[in-house]
């Protein structure tokens, strides 16, 4: 019988663990046919042949697995040799997003993104978006869909139609009976979901449409702050999802309808807003209390990235906060519960995977626009919520007029209030030399101890410095020629998985 400790465990529980993935895709496959179609089999090989690819990553998310090898086989039949495929299994960041830095592995020229995306922009590779085809039933989609904006009262200055795009391919037909039952005042606004994604050619495109006018149908909402005062009403045709939560939090002056394709069940989503927004607010309030920020790499592949990353870096130093960037894949309490030093922590990822609100972790994570209102000198907040990385960078305030930026030398010992304890507190600030110099003469955190030998340095505007000095714990102590020698006995053999005492009878 094998015994084992707290400390010393055989790993096998880890290696033998299984995880529990509902699994996703075509309910009403019946023959070859649907399933070719349910995945758009032939418009894939046409788009991989029109641009000459040859090496295609397929990025399958968990619950659609079960299906990479017969569609796989499929795409290999009917492109012939001269292609390569490499299927992903598993993705650094959410599926949701492309997984550019995986196919970069395996050197590919494009990918093909199977099942629910968030549209976020590359910015590398060209992407074919396959988001399947789920059953919906139309008629009863805009039944009840109607019956809900009957029942309001609110006087409809526009309507904007956002899909699930599992459901986008009846996108259409939807429109086309809502826009038949409405009257002919009523704007509906819609933007068809792309099937493809270019990096190179995203600014051409956007060119091309303003300048020969887009019809109402493409025109609608590609910058949703411009057009906000178009819509007061928003469709949501699809199941409960991080995609409605933030569609609810950026359009908050807005009714936000909802309908179940599975349920077949239609709602009001609004009167969620004030709640999500509150603990949105609550946990910025946390942020103005912190002084130590972890800037959290959470995508390498949506476009902006680096000069969001670069723009908090700034608007931190400004601000005389201590910031630190980690990369650490996909997000969870034990790995952020590391960094100890970490006062709060900004996550910069695409729009579906932004807001973090799990209990579990130990500090707070903001959104960047989070961050830009805690900064703040008077924080105010009309309930506006950005998401977009372009429009968080384009709303940088811009530089003052000569004789207009000189600010008034800071008070390094003015306390801050805080809405979260309702005390005074004062604020550690970093980044300058009077910081510096403040430190050395009326702190001992500057100082710490460097070795075993006491020997000690001066680490000023160092975070990871200041709490490695105040914590408790400083490590094992160091008593050598002071304990007798340790008496030498047989280790372990064998393998991880099951180890085996050597000196046991």
């Amino acid at each position: 019988m094998t015994e084992h400790t707290a400390f010393s465990s055989s790993g096998e529980d880890i290696i033998a663990s299984t995880i529990d993935v509902a699994p996703d895709g075509p309910s009403y496959v019946r023959s070859e046919e649907d399933f070719l179609d349910y995945y758009d089999i032939e418009r894939t090989v046409l788009e991989i042949q029109k641009g000459d690819y040859r090496r295609i990553a397929l990025q399958f998310p968990d619950e659609l697995l079960h299906d990479s090898m017969p569609i796989f086989r499929s795409l290999k039949r009917h492109l012939g040799e001269g292609k390569e495929l490499y299927v992903l299994a598993d993705t650094s960041y959410g599926s949701c997003c492309v997984d550019e830095v995986a196919a970069q592995h395996v050197d590919a020229d494009a990918m093909v993104h199977y099942g629910h995306a968030c549209m976020s922009q590359t910015s590398r590779l060209p992407v074919i978006y396959v988001f399947g085809k789920k059953e919906i039933d139309t008629d009863d989609c805009t039944a009840k869909l109607l019956a809900a904006l009957k029942e309001s009262s609110t006087q409809r200055q526009g309507i904007m139609l956002r899909f699930d795009v599992a459901y986008a391919h009846r996108a259409d037909k939807i429109m086309s009976r809502l826009r038949n039952a409405l009257e002919p005042t009523t704007r509906l606004l819609y933007t068809p979901s792309p099937t493809i994604s270019s990096p190179t050619d995203q600014t051409e495109k956007s060119s091309q449409n303003i300048s020969n006018g887009a019809t109402p149908k493409e025109e609608t909402l590609n910058s949703q702050t411009e057009n906000e005062p178009d819509f007061n009403t928003v469709l949501y045709i699809g199941g409960e999802s991080l995609t409605l939560t933030n569609l609810l939090m950026t359009h908050s002056s807005c009714e936000v309808y909802s309908y179940d394709p599975v349920s077949k069940t239609t709602r009001l989503e609004s009167t969620r807003v004030n709640k999500l927004l509150m603990r949105r607010y609550a946990t910025v309030q946390k942020a103005r209390d912190a002084d130590v920020f972890g800037i959290l790499v959470g995508t390498l592949g949506v476009a902006s990235y680096l000069p969001l990353i670069s723009h908090l870096r700034s608007v931190l130093t400004k601000a005389h906060k201590k910031s630190y960037t980690i990369s650490v894949g996909k997000l969870n309490p034990a790995k952020l519960a590391n960094f100890l030093e970490i006062e709060c922590f900004v996550l910069v990822a695409c729009p579906e995977n932004s807001v973090i609100e799990a209990k579990e972790f130990l500090r707070p994570i903001v959104t960047p626009y989070e961050l830009d209102i805690a900064l703040q000198s008077e924080p105010t907040w009309t309930g506006e919520y950005i998401l977009d990385f372009k429009k968080i960078l384009e709303s940088e305030p811009k530089s003052l007029p000569e004789g207009e930026n000189e600010e008034e030398p800071e008070d390094l010992d003015q306390p801050v209030f805080s809405l979260v304890t309702g005390k005074y507190r004062h604020a550690k600030r970093y980044g300058t030399q009077a910081t510096a110099e403040h430190d050395q003469k009326e702190s001992s955190s500057a100082i710490v101890l460097r070795n075993q030998d006491n020997a000690v340095t001066v680490m000023p505007d160092s975070a990871a410095g200041q709490f490695l000095q105040n914590r408790t714990f400083r490590g094992l102590e160091t008593r050598i020629g002071e304990d007798a020698p340790s008496v030498l006995e047989q280790g372990r053999s064998g393998i991880a998985r099951g180890y085996r005492d050597d000196h046991q009878s």
